[in-house]
């Protein structure tokens, strides 16, 4: 069970969260000020002690931290973030459902579902917490930018841990789509991806480390990831390339774990460039997104004990295309 988040002394601001930051109860720095001009040392130590003056730093009772507070007074200070000028992505969330406890969107390729890196208000949780005026919006669970379908968000804190219990628990039937270059090998007659018939349950061992790209895979550990992989058939797409489309069935969670799958039975995803080769940093190319869509949802309603299920909209531009 997830341990319960700290919660901030200062308010969902613009869609956008504040920032917390850890300070050390001891060090050569004898305030909390001069911790941060250090930390941050590639920011103007003007404006950040000006950001002190302005009682634009707080502690966890929200009080204002000046630039004369000790060191060692507070464990961790919040503060919002200066909102750097962000690139649009030119691509917007679809809203399938909304209830006082889940909201359901179809994101779309490019989006993140939360705030990283250079992307903050472009996310999908910054956009639809400003959509629905709602700060309390919450995901329970996240799909890699790359990958487009569907993403449940919880509205408020007093129902949110019975839904997020459900996939820590793996109570909820999550349905994939991909497609990708037909193999070479590939026979009709008899269907198998590296050697192995389909439908293919392929098991190995995932490790994600902070700080890397990439997850690590290691054949000597125990399985901790599987997938159930299907054909849903073969063809040419609408831009002439002969594809392989799969449904695939994750019966755990692990980060990646679809992309390395397919790439370890010789059938990466189009659009793939970290699996199963890290390829250069390139601007995005919206004419080839990554070929992975989270089709289908389904679980019993904690609340309520009803069966629930959710269907994506989108479709896999790479997919075959009937008759050709």
């Amino acid at each position: 069970m997830a341990g319960v988040p700290m919660p901030s002394p200062l308010p969902v601001r613009n869609g956008v969260g504040p920032t917390r930051l850890r300070v050390p109860s001891s060090g050569p720095w004898a305030t909390i000020a001069e911790y941060v001009v250090d930390r941050f040392d590639h920011l103007n130590a003007d404006d950040l002690y000006r950001r002190f003056d302005a009682e634009e730093i707080v502690g966890a009772d929200g009080s204002p931290i000046d630039r004369g507070t000790t060191l060692g007074a507070h464990r961790f200070v919040w503060y919002y973030r200066d909102l750097p000028t962000e690139e649009p992505v030119p691509f917007e969330e679809e809203i399938l459902h909304v209830d006082d406890d889940l909201v359901v969107i179809d994101k779309p390729h490019f989006l993140p579902t939360t705030p990283g890196g250079r992307y903050l208000r472009e996310s999908a949780l910054v956009r639809l917490r400003t959509r629905l005026d709602n700060p309390d919006l919450t995901p329970i669970h996240r799909l890699d930018r790359a990958t487009a379908g569907l993403v449940m968000f919880s509205t408020r804190p007093e129902t949110r841990g019975a839904y997020q219990s459900l996939f820590e628990k793996r109570q909820v039937t999550k349905v994939y789509e991909a497609v990708s270059a037909l193999p070479a090998e590939w026979d009709p007659s008899a269907p198998a991806l590296a050697g192995n018939r389909v439908p293919v349950v392929y098991r190995n061992h995932i490790e994600s480390r902070r700080g890397e790209l990439r997850v690590i895979v290691d054949d000597s550990r125990e399985p901790n990831s599987e997938t159930v992989i299907e054909v849903l058939g073969t063809g040419v797409s609408a831009s002439g390339r002969t594809v392989l489309h799969t449904i695939l069935r994750p019966h755990t969670g692990r980060m990646h774990q679809l992309r390395v799958h397919l790439a370890a039975l010789g059938v990466g995803i189009l659009g793939d460039r970290w699996y199963p080769d890290l390829l250069p940093e390139e601007p995005d190319d919206h004419a080839l997104p990554l070929q992975l869509l989270a089709r289908e949802l389904e679980f019993t309603d904690p609340l309520s004990g009803m069966p629930r299920r959710f269907v994506t909209r989108r479709t896999l531009g790479e997919a075959p295309v009937p008759g050709r």
